[in-house]
């Protein structure tokens, strides 16, 4: 069964370096966001993975990536994302971050899925993130995938195993530890990808230069999105405090420093 795999997944600031919130004439935002380097969202890139590995074992299926940012930042990811796994970019130039509000970006996203040259909605797998590493509200691909009017979703997706036929089943992850698994009759259906189960693929030239050809006309062809964030305000934005309680003592018993512990989770 050939399946059109389409992932979703944007570019967050990289994890590694500071962020700092800061308020300017046009909204919310992080200070120096423009210098700041760049990467595929996490969660999105498992989406990814997850999407080519099965395309890999499904023959005549295609993936595609759609990625709303700024074109000189997609550029820079891309550089480095299109050396993993083949597939082929559908780029929509816009802000890209967390202050952005969910349903303009799915609004954004739905509209550059349907405008897909040859895209069959009958074989449609539309996947992404879970949540997100620049704002979690989880709700974007849901928004997706009702614009799309694709009613079967899963969402905390990590296994999704096709038979011959068509028909799949998908491992949520719920509440305790634990998994729903769910069996759907085949496409169209939107995953919304937790960790998986795979790594990060190697880097592989070969399939870097193979998707340069199709991302840079991608990127010249990127469509404008205006998000106005019309009726959304921020209160207050701060970055998550760190709270650090040390004490130090001498001369006590492994059995008082147990007590001590389980006192203070209690607590």
């Amino acid at each position: 069964m050939a399946f059109h795999i389409v992932v979703c997944g944007s570019i967050v600031p990289d994890p590694l370096q500071t962020l700092e919130p800061v308020k300017g004439p046009a909204g919310w935002g992080l200070k120096n966001e423009l210098m700041l380097p760049a990467v595929l969202d996490p969660w999105a890139g498992h989406a990814l993975f997850e999407a080519a590995n099965l395309a890999k074992n499904q023959p005549g299926s295609k993936v595609w990536l759609v990625s709303l940012g700024p074109k000189a930042k997609l550029q820079q990811v891309m550089m480095t994302v299109a050396q993993k796994v083949p597939f082929e970019l559908v780029a929509v130039d816009g802000p890209a971050g967390g202050f952005t509000e969910a349903a303009e970006v799915a609004e954004a996203l739905a509209g550059a899925i349907e405008a897909i040259p040859g895209l069959d909605k009958g074989q449609l797998l539309l996947f992404g993130g879970w949540q997100s590493a620049s704002r979690g509200t989880g709700a974007v691909m849901q928004m997706v995938g009702e614009r799309l009017g694709i009613a079967e979703q899963f969402q905390g997706v990590d296994e999704l195993k096709v038979e011959a036929g068509g028909a799949f089943t998908v491992k949520e992850r719920i509440e305790g530890g634990a998994y729903q698994v769910s069996r759907c009759a085949g496409a169209p259906a939107v995953c919304g990808w937790a960790t998986g189960n795979l790594p990060e693929p190697p880097n592989n030239p070969q399939v870097g230069m193979q998707n340069m050809r199709l991302i840079m006309p991608a990127l010249q062809k990127a469509k404008p999105a205006q998000l106005k964030g019309e009726g959304v305000g921020f209160a207050a934005v701060e970055l998550p405090r760190q709270t650090r309680q040390t004490k130090i003592v001498k001369d006590t018993s492994v059995e008082d420093i147990a007590k001590e512990i389980v006192s203070w989770l209690k607590a």
